[in-house]
């Protein structure tokens, strides 16, 4: 008997354990009834709030989906502007379960690498046709928010129908319950080949303006040494007429003070005069000179003889 009530007493507890569930914070949940989510009278799927819930144990299951917001971060990948220019682009997207019955249905039982395959693929095409409609300035500065915008909104929304406003648009994302938060461009570089070319092309123009700056300073070094000579050759040619001028005036001073002195004592001026001819004519310096012993050049020396004997 108490064996008994003591296996009454453990299946009543693990049904009971069975029936309760606790959906925690920054989660929500959705019940499966033999594999169908159920729904309320207006059809809606029934959400479950973190908290301890109830449920029928063996009948029901419980699918637990992450409401939190998640990050999905695009490698980055090659797209072709208005100009045909190719950019390498990376970026990212916030994303979050808006609609948990639509999501779980489109995922395949709320697998999250498939939603974030079929968002990835979406945002990939989105921002391709937004890129191929701007050229490379218009991205790189001040459209680069209205191109986030657009593709945000289009992620969401889709093409707008005006007869059917109110239904859901099979491309969004809306349509597998998903509402896209925030579309961001981390980083846009050009491809490595464009960007060589453009490195050599930038050092070409570099060396071209440097061999421009050289060959001006080569052209106003050589303007500068022909001026610097031609006032060099001025400066000696001035300095060579005065010291020619003071050098006649020294001279003609000379001239007038030997006719000075010659007029007063003209025997005197021949003796010197004399003595100086000497001097210059028995310089040691290999020449030969035959004149005459009696001849007037002498006549001092001769006199001089005479005398001493």
């Amino acid at each position: 008997m108490n064996k008994l009530i003591f296996c009454f007493v453990g299946v009543f507890l693990f049904l009971l354990s069975s029936s309760f569930f606790i959906i925690k914070e920054g989660e929500s949940g959705i019940v499966l009834q033999f594999g169908k989510v159920l729904r309320n009278n207006k059809q809606e799927a029934l959400i479950y709030s973190p908290g301890l819930h109830f449920k029928f144990p063996f009948l029901e299951t419980v699918k637990i989906l992450d409401a939190r917001i998640h990050t999905l971060n695009n490698q980055a990948d090659r797209f072709v502007t208005k100009e045909k220019k190719d950019l390498i682009i990376d970026s990212y997207i916030k994303w979050r379960i808006n609609n948990f019955s639509r999501y779980y249905l489109a995922t395949g039982g709320g697998n999250i690498l498939q939603a974030e395959v079929l968002l990835k693929r979406k945002f990939s095409d989105r921002l391709r046709s937004e890129i191929g409609c701007l050229g490379i300035k218009e991205i790189v500065t001040d459209s680069r928010s209205k191109l986030t915008k657009n593709v945000l909104s289009t992620l969401n929304q889709g093409s707008i129908n005006l007869e059917h406003a109110s239904l859901i648009n099979a491309n969004s994302m809306n349509a597998l319950g998903i509402e896209v938060v925030d579309v961001r461009i981390k980083q846009i570089n050009l491809p490595v080949e464009v960007s060589e070319a453009i490195y050599d092309r930038m050092r070409a123009e570099r060396e071209s303006a440097a061999r421009s700056q050289r060959s001006q300073g080569q052209e106003k070094a050589e303007k500068l040494r022909a001026t610097a000579d031609h006032q060099v050759s001025i400066t000696l040619a001035q300095a060579e007429k005065e010291a020619l001028i003071i050098k006649g005036r020294g001279e003609a001073e000379v001239t007038k003070l030997f006719a000075q002195n010659f007029s007063q004592e003209p025997e005197f001026y021949f003796f010197i005069r004399s003595l100086r001819a000497y001097e210059n004519s028995f310089k040691n310096t290999g020449n030969i000179m035959l004149i005459n012993s009696d001849s007037e050049f002498f006549q001092y020396i001769n006199k001089t003889i005479r005398i001493a004997q």
